[in-house]
């Protein structure tokens, strides 16, 4: 399942191109491309799909989401590593 989910802007690299930005989801920190919201700020909530941040959100929807998502363990699922539940043998196929 690929869901948008939301998170925080902790922190923006402007310098580059696209506007990079790291994203935390509750604890768990990701790269998040900012260029579909170029004027993004560091303390804003955004939501992410695929890695990219598309629309604002407030912060009681974004918490209320988040907690909603944590409860049903979807978080879980959407940024687990796909290479974890295999083992080395698989892997290295």
């Amino acid at each position: 399942m690929c869901l948008a989910v939301p998170g925080r802007i902790v922190s923006i690299d402007g310098d580059g191109d696209p506007i990079m930005s790291v994203v935390d989801f509750g604890g768990l920190r990701k790269d998040v491309c900012l260029q579909f919201i170029p004027d993004a700020a560091i303390g804003e909530y955004v939501m992410v799909h695929v890695g990219f941040a598309i629309q604002r959100l407030d912060e009681e929807s974004a918490l209320a989401t988040l907690a909603e998502f944590e409860h049903l363990g979807v978080l879980s699922e959407e940024f687990a590593d796909p290479l974890a539940d295999r083992g080395d043998d698989e892997v290295a196929r």
